[in-house]
């Protein structure tokens, strides 16, 4: 697999509806589904939940 394929570049985007996103890697064979992560979000001034987009 080349080196794309197996870690992508996904893009969190925040569900407080700001539009903030942060951009991370993930290992697709590890983890299949969508990844959620609890983040800071400087928009909206507080911890909440970014889904991973596609």
């Amino acid at each position: 697999m080349p080196r794309n394929d197996l870690r992508p570049v996904i893009k969190l985007r925040s569900t407080a509806g700001t539009g903030f996103t942060y951009v991370t890697r993930k290992n697709r064979r590890n983890h299949p589904d969508r990844l959620e992560l609890r983040k800071y979000d400087p928009v909206a001034r507080r911890h909440v939940a970014f889904r991973e987009e596609r």
